[in-house]
């Protein structure tokens, strides 16, 4: 079985002070949130969203509820005077009456390269006035980046089939198709992504599985009673005949780090790419 456990030091620069009186920043979006942290402005952020998980002091900060059902309400009651907040947030008519009160707004675009990561770097550093930190920033992700998927190049002939299960609710499975963050990191981490038939996320047959034939079932690690058991996922009727189910391969990495694509991408690549060929992290 391969598995992956993944630990990261959060450093002082990046601590969060739910306490500061200058906190300023209601920052909306996972990936958003830990470059504000990264960049050194953690003691900036007054709340935080649900998705908002690392580095795990933030989690002391007050949550606004999940990035894609905000109520204004909530979201102005915390009194930011900058929201940045990770595009898809929603729903529209909630971002309609949030845009239009008295309080900054900013949107950061989602990303699946490098080149994404940077502009989204560099969209905050700007929009908390570190432009600076946020160059700096930038310039080590692109380096980081680049070396890890260089690292991770496998030849074709070698590469795993890689299924990227999102969810299995009522035993019917949610997988990954193209131009997803999943299939993005699947790719830079040296794998083939085993659905290509569709793009985004979508509910596909038993059949299909059977036709992906997966070396390994990828799935986000959702912890304590969220989870599935590898007997269940194993015993699945669309699991069970697949080459992973043979060699009882799976993955389940942390969310956040694995789809975030923000400032510990290139762990995530690497990592992945440990996993998937038993390199050892």
């Amino acid at each position: 079985m391969i598995g992956a456990c993944l630990a990261i030091a959060v450093s002082a620069e990046q601590s969060a002070q739910p306490a500061n009186p200058h906190a300023d920043v209601l920052s909306i979006g996972g990936s958003v949130t830990e470059i504000v942290a990264t960049l050194g402005q953690g003691h900036r952020l007054k709340a935080r969203d649900t998705t908002s998980s690392y580095p795990p002091e933030v989690t002391n900060l007050p949550d606004v509820g999940y990035m894609r059902a905000l109520s204004p309400e909530g979201v102005l009651s915390v009194g930011p005077s900058l929201i940045l907040s990770e595009e898809g947030a929603g729903p529209p008519e909630a971002l309609d009456v949030i845009r239009a009160a008295d309080v900054a707004f900013v949107e950061v675009p989602n990303a699946l390269t490098t080149k994404g990561i940077q502009r989204k770097i560099r969209i905050i550093g700007k929009a908390l006035d570190v432009p600076t930190r946020a160059k700096a920033l930038s310039a080590r992700v692109g380096r980081e980046m680049t070396k890890a998927i260089q690292d991770s190049t496998r030849p074709e002939g070698d590469k795993k089939r890689v299924l990227f299960m999102l969810s299995t609710q009522g035993g019917k499975i949610n997988a990954s198709g193209t131009g997803t963050a999943a299939d993005a990191l699947i790719r830079m981490a040296g794998g083939v992504n085993a659905i290509t038939d569709f793009p985004g996320y979508k509910q596909i047959t038993d059949e299909a599985v059977g036709m992906a034939a997966p070396d390994v079932i990828l799935m986000m690690d959702r912890g304590g009673d969220h989870g599935m058991a590898d007997d269940e996922l194993f015993d699945m009727p669309a699991i069970k005949l697949t080459p992973a189910a043979q060699n009882r391969a799976v993955l389940r990495i942390d969310g956040l780090l694995m789809l975030g694509f923000g400032p510990r991408t290139a762990k995530a690549v690497r990592d992945l790419n440990h996993a998937l060929y038993n390199e050892g992290a």
